[in-house]
């Protein structure tokens, strides 16, 4: 039976509570992600923000600013003033049905993965899309052998 620890992602891409929704922004685009764990500096979990989030605070294109003058204002908005504190998190040996069955039910976009209260993966959404693939994949090879 596949766990949550088989299929999260191990690279992290993660800020800290005082970086900027400007340095958030540019993280999510420059590494196409839509989630970033805040953490401390022993790689403690203190929040999450997420594309929504940082969309939320930014400043509306409909503000007739310049990109320089919107980078400006997000650069002072920092990431602890926006970043969902109560994480729902996962953890690294609990089953990947019973995980899809709750990320499912609950809407939740992506779970961080602890392991002693340590940030050790993220599991997201592209994470199933990404198995659903692999196994459409092989579903179809083996209907290729056996006609």
């Amino acid at each position: 039976m596949l766990i949550v620890k088989d299929l999260m992602s191990h690279e992290l891409y993660t800020l800290k509570p005082t970086d900027t929704v400007q340095q958030a922004r540019e993280l999510m685009l420059k590494q196409q992600i839509r989630h970033i764990p805040i953490v401390n500096e022993d790689n403690e979990l203190l929040g999450l923000v997420s594309k929504r989030d940082v969309l939320a605070a930014s400043v509306s294109t409909l503000a007739e600013l310049q990109e320089n003058e919107r980078a400006e204002i997000e650069s002072h908005i920092p990431l602890d003033k926006i970043m969902i504190k109560e994480v729902v998190i996962a953890e690294e040996n609990t089953h990947l049905v019973e995980t899809a069955r709750f990320m499912l039910e609950t809407k939740q976009g992506c779970l961080p993965v602890m392991r002693e209260s340590k940030l050790v993966g993220i599991l997201t959404e592209a994470d199933f899309v990404r198995l659903s693939l692999f196994l459409l994949k092989k579903m179809a090879e083996h209907e290729n052998i056996n006609h």
